[in-house]
Order: structure tokens, then C-alpha cells, then sequence
């Protein structure tokens, strides 16, 4: 990958790498999941609550690595074992490959695949009665002759295993290969010789056993599923208009009858309700939209939009920003940490920030809570029913009572009582004849 970040960290659609087989085992039904990490640990803290940590001490091949869990296997239990990358792995395929190994009573269950172009996958050598003898691996050159390079069916690395016969393989393992590398299929050969059965999974789709080894493998993965994420929505009723220009990343839920249109993102943690309006170009990420929102053009990260509420065109709803039912941010309106009550509108070229707003009040154009003294951020609470003019500026902290007026043009620095019509500018001088002596 070329990079810093651990392959398996780096993210795919709103997860790490890792975390998209970790979802499809445990949607197929595993009763435990253990990731085999390094002596960093840096995956630990990505890795969903419940995930079991194994740790391979070098990286001294695949079959090392299973064997640093081996430990943590129930020998009583089918052993389902999965590269960390293949992200596009589903739970159906990992069914069906549990189901064909248990039906053939075998030791071990490879899943396989048949390529036009094989590279380094690891070539299937079958028996005359089409059980596996072995994987020629293919990864440097001398593991692997001539004619077994000829071979298109491939080891897709995904094996179901009986758990006692996996852990009696391992202690066979040595390094004599190209790489000096300990070999997960050459338990193969030692369950065969100790007069079990291995048996071969044609898995079908190769794209489920697409693995990533560089960014132009991940964006290949990206591609495949995002395409997945999108269909899923629009068969359980979303209108996505052009879903080759949408992104929508797997952790999203999105309400029946939603459309979304063209460059729009939903990312992250982000939670859309039923028969919203998402607009072209429109950003939401980890904000949560209620039923029958209208979002226009407008870009959300961290906030919270309820039901029959508008934003934008040009909004900016920043973490904390909370439109209630009925409200609007309107064009080029920037909210933060702030509670916009029902049916309250904020219609055009305003900061709001570090505020409560009650409902059914109208804050006027270019209005400007002023939150920040240099040292420390104020909160500006606005009652219900307020009417505040153009060019308002409430300097925090400060309070403007329910059915107050302010008017245009006034720094509110001091509390406006209920009712009160607050007015805090210079009164205005015209100073005749200045443009004649101005001239002269």
C-alpha cells in the first residue's frame, strides 16, 4: 500500500478493510470471531465489541498466523479462517462454503476460484477424484513449476476447517518455500496424509474473494461495494437519481421514499428518515435527518435535522446544530452547537453559534451570535415568537425575551425583556451640502 497505515485500516466505504469480513462473519451466524493482530495492536481499537484478538508475535507467513489462535479454537467446532482484506466477502458466501464443507464431511474446505489471469494466487492441484492434494503457491518464483502455473482454478483464501484436525495440521508447518514463509495451505497435505478428506468450494463470483494488496486494488473494492451499498438502498425504496455519482457509505440508513440526487455524500454514522429530499452536492456526514427534511446544496456533519425541517441551499449545519421540527437554515446560514426550535427559521446570511433559539421566532438577515470574548464561548438565548431585524448582532452571553423585536442594525449587548423592542445603534446624522465641499 505504500503507506503508513496498516492495509487493513485503511477505508473502504465507512469502515476499515477489516471490519467488512468481520460484518459478514458475524451476519452469517459465527458464534466467535478472532482477528490475528500484530505485537502493535494497532487494530484492536477498530474492531467491533466482542471481536477476539490473537497475536503472531513476526509475520512469518499465513499459516503462522492461525496458529497464534490456535489457542482460541474449539477443536468440537467448524473453523472458518478469512484474509483480513477480502472486503467484498458476503455472508452467503461464507455460508455456503460451511454448509458444502459440513455436507462433505470433509477435514477441510478450500474455496476456489478460476481466473483468467491467476498471478500470485495459489494454484489448486486436484486429485483424480477432484479432492485437493495441495495449493502450489505462486507468490516468488521456484514455489511453483511450469505446468502447475498453467492451472486457472486458484486458492481464494477462505477454508473452513474441522477444529481439531486444523490444530493437529499447524504443529506440521515448515518454511521450506520460496519466501521462508509459513504456509496456511499446507495443512492441506498433512490432514490428506493423516487420512482425511479436503475438499474444494468453487466460490463462483471472484469478486468476492478479491483481495487488496494496493490503493488500485482498494479502489477496485470501493467500486464493487459501493455499487452493492446503493442497490441495497434503492430495492428497499430509496430513489438514488444517479448512483454513479453517489456516495453513500455502509453505516448509512436511509428511510423508504428518500431521493437522493446526483454528487450527493452520506457518510459515516449518518441516519436519513422516510420521504426526505437530499439534494445534489449536498454533504451529510454523521447527521441524523428526520422524515420529510428537504436538504439543498448544503453540507451537515454532526447534526441532527428533524422532521419536516429546510436547509440550504448553502447551509452549513456544524457538530451540535439542532434544527427542530419545522425550522430552517436557509441560503448560506452557518449553525453550531445550537437548538433551532419548531418551526423557527434562520432564512439567509447568518452565524448562529453556541445558541437557543425557541419556536416560531424569525432571526432577520445576516443576524450574528458573537460567542467568543477571546478567552470563552457564550451561549445567546433567544425566547419563542421573536422578530429580529437585519444586521442583528447578539453579543453573548445574552438573553432576548419571548415576542421581542430588535431592530435593524443593533449590537444587543444587554438582556431584552419579553415583549420589548431592542434598539442598540448611533442615532443617524445627514450633514447637508457634503458632497459640494467634499468637491471644493
Amino acid at each position: 500500500m505504500r503507506s503508513a497505515l496498516p492495509k487493513v485500516l485503511h477505508p473502504l466505504c465507512g469502515r476499515p478493510l477489516i471490519a467488512w469480513p468481520v460484518a459478514a462473519a458475524r451476519e452469517a451466524g459465527v458464534g466467535r470471531v478472532i482477528v490475528v493482530d500484530n505485537p502493535t495492536r494497532r487494530l484492536q481499537e477498530h474492531l467491533p465489541e466482542g471481536v477476539e484478538v490473537a497475536i503472531q508475535e513476526e509475520p512469518r507467513g499465513t499459516g503462522d498466523a492461525v496458529a497464534a489462535a490456535a489457542s482460541l479454537l474449539d477443536p468440537a467446532a467448524t473453523v472458518v479462517v478469512v484474509n483480513g482484506d477480502l472486503a467484498l466477502l458476503t455472508a452467503d458466501a461464507i455460508r455456503s462454503l460451511v454448509e458444502a464443507h459440513e455436507a462433505a464431511g470433509a477435514a477441510a474446505t478450500m474455496a476456489t476460484m478460476e481466473l483468467d489471469e491467476p498471478g500470485a494466487y495459489g494454484r489448486v492441484i486436484r486429485d483424480s477424484d477432484g479432492s485437493v492434494l495441495r495449493v502450489a503457491e505462486a507468490k516468488a518464483a521456484g514455489d511453483a513449476t511450469a505446468e502447475e502455473l498453467e492451472i486457472r482454478e486458484v486458492n481464494a483464501g477462505v477454508y473452513a476447517f474441522d477444529g481439531g484436525a486444523l490444530v493437529a495440521a499447524l504443529q506440521t508447518l515448515g518454511s521450506d518455500n520460496a519466501q521462508g514463509e509459513h504456509y496456511l495451505p499446507d495443512v492441506l497435505p498433512a490432514m490428506r496424509e493423516a487420512g482425511h478428506t479436503v475438499a474444494a468450494h468453487p466460490i463462483g463470483d471472484p469478486d468476492l474473494t478479491h483481495g487488496v494488496d494496493d490503493r488500485v486494488d482498494l479502489a477496485y473494492a470501493h467500486r464493487v461495494a459501493q455499487r452493492r451499498i446503493l442497490e441495497r438502498h434503492m430495492r428497499q425504496g430509496v430513489t438514488i437519481v444517479d448512483p454513479t455519482s453517489t456516495r453513500i457509505d455502509a453505516t448509512v440508513t436511509i428511510g423508504r421514499d428518500t431521493v437522493v440526487e446526483p454528487f450527493a455524500q452520506l457518510i459515516g454514522a449518518t441516519s436519513v428518515g422516510a420521504g426526505t429530499h437530499i439534494g445534489a452536492m449536498s454533504t451529510l456526514i454523521d447527521t441524523v435527518v428526520g422524515d420529510g427534511v428537504t436538504i439543498l446544496h448544503s453540507h451537515l456533519t454532526g447534526a441532527r435535522v428533524d422532521a419536516g425541517a429546510t436547509v440550504g441551499p448553502f447551509a452549513y449545519l456544524r457538530p451540535d446544530a439542532h434544527l427542530h421540527p419545522k425550522a430552517k437554515a436557509g441560503t448560506f446560514v452557518e449553525i453550531k452547537n445550537s437548538e433551532i426550535g419548531a418551526g423557527t427559521k434562520v432564512p439567509h446570511l447568518s452565524y448562529i453559534g453556541d445558541a437557543d433559539i425557541g419556536p416560531g421566532t424569525n432571526i432577520g438577515a445576516s443576524n450574528v451570535t458573537a460567542n467568543y470574548d477571546g478567552r470563552t464561548k457564550h451561549r445567546t438565548t433567544i425566547g419563542s415568537g421573536v422578530k429580529s431585524s437585519v444586521d442583528t448582532t447578539f453579543v453573548a452571553p445574552v438573553t432576548v425575551g419571548d415576542n421581542a423585536y430588535t431592530g435593524a442594525g443593533s449590537v444587543i449587548t444587554e438582556d431584552v425583556p419579553p415583549g420589548a423592542l431592542g434598539i442598540a445603534r448611533a442615532r443617524q446624522t445627514n450633514i447637508e451640502g457634503y458632497a459640494d465641499r467634499k468637491d471644493r
